[in-house]
């Protein structure tokens, strides 16, 4: 077992006998195939599986492949919730029509310690955390291959993130690389900044070459009981709670303070600074001759800084706790493209290598930079994560810091 994780919770059995490929309902689905089929090394896999059509269709172009499938979930919460009370019964049926072992791990303690706990901190000193890239680094993809290791024999993990990998013998730096999903609406390499390096020969993506629509037709084709279940959230804790609000008003008591501007003009009250995020104009709550924005949450005094739109931009700021991923650590400037928020527009910036903070050094992440922007950016938020790209490839990222102002 892993430390202080509880191990195998349920196992499916293996039907007599397994179904027999479908033909692909699209081409890019048998291009998906056909890589699969052909794919170098051992043909043993865990499949991360969720409950939802994106990690079913996954297993499913694996045992079409012809690849040895281990379905295992993770258990991360009590109660209701998509990715645990539905997404289990989903996930075990799904293991049941394609005839494949389902496991089912304890995470729950895991989970609080190292997601909620940190989540609601994070809210409460004041910034936006991000914790679907650090569930994925210490809930996810390493912890899970540490026990599909140890308790199956099985190296590889397979997910339904919509994301690449080229092969260390394919790149030009000798190192496997990570790449965007062909959907950009879709792509989630975002997410997977923060993987060690060291675990990216031992991951496949299936539908990364796949849009999501082509997702739901090869999914229909197979018959998979997910086909049409609706996306969840991006978050599985707002799912699970019914909104962010929700699980920030059952973590964190309500604190009434002021919402001010930068001057110090008090406009307005608030029942909480975790209610709010950098860039937001909506739900604030107060009058002002020209719409605002939160420019800053001031978690010392307990305030909610806003301004005009055209206060708000800001052309740099300082990243720390960067983890390369695709390249090693640059030792001088470098010119790439800069993602400050899952949904925004990679920018072009310069990126400047500063030197490690003891905070850095201690939490495994021993590089820090600082962007210069081409043009100023708006919601640059501290907490939130900053990637770097070179084209499709994602090079690295880390976490905007907040610069004292």
């Amino acid at each position: 077992m892993m430390g202080g994780l509880t191990g195998l919770a349920r196992s499916g059995q293996r039907a007599l006998t397994s179904p027999l490929p479908p033909l692909a309902a699209t081409p890019a689905g048998l291009a998906a195939l056909e890589r699969l089929q052909t794919w170098p090394g051992e043909h043993r896999i865990a499949v991360g599986l969720s409950g939802g059509v994106d990690s079913s269709l996954t297993a499913a172009l694996l045992v079409d492949a012809g690849w040895q499938v281990e379905g295992l979930t993770l258990w991360l919460m009590s109660g209701k919730g998509a990715c645990c009370a539905e997404g289990l019964v989903d996930a075990a049926a799904l293991c049941d029509q394609l005839g494949v072992p389902h496991h089912v791990v304890d995470f729950r303690q895991h989970f609080q310690e190292q997601i909620v706990q940190v989540l609601v901190q994070g809210y409460g000193d004041g910034i936006t955390p991000l914790p679907c890239s650090r569930c994925n680094r210490e809930v996810k993809f390493g912890p899970m291959l540490r026990w599909a290791a140890e308790e199956r024999g099985i190296g590889r993990l397979a997910t339904g993130h919509y994301a690449r990998v080229r092969p260390a013998h394919q790149s030009d730096n000798g190192r496997p690389q990570l790449l965007r999903g062909r959907d950009s609406h879709k792509d989630q390499s975002y997410f997977l900044y923060d993987l060690s390096p060291n675990l990216l020969d031992q991951l496949v993506f299936p539908l990364g070459e796949l849009t999501k629509p082509e997702t739901r037709l090869e999914a229909e084709q197979r018959g998979l009981r997910t086909a049409h279940k609706p996306e969840s959230q991006d978050l599985c804790l707002a799912d699970h709670h019914g909104s962010m609000r929700a699980f920030l008003d059952a973590h964190l008591p309500p604190k009434q303070g002021q919402i001010v501007l930068a001057d110090g003009t008090v406009l307005g009250q608030h029942d909480g600074i975790q209610h709010f995020t950098i860039g937001q104009r909506k739900g604030l709550g107060v009058a002002w001759r020209e719409p605002l924005h939160v420019v800053r949450l001031d978690a010392a005094m307990n305030r909610v800084v806003v301004a005009p739109r055209a206060e708000a931009a800001r052309d740099s700021c300082t990243v720390g706790a960067v983890n390369w991923l695709s390249i090693a650590a640059p030792q001088s400037p470098l010119e790439l493209e800069v993602q400050v928020r899952y949904r925004s527009e990679p920018q072009r910036a310069l990126l400047t290598p500063l030197p490690a903070t003891s905070d850095d050094v201690s939490g495994g992440r021993p590089h820090r930079c600082r962007l210069e922007f081409a043009e100023a950016q708006f919601s640059i938020t501290p907490g939130q994560a900053a990637v770097f790209y070179s084209g499709e490839t994602l090079l690295g990222g880390g976490l905007i810091q907040r610069d004292h102002q």
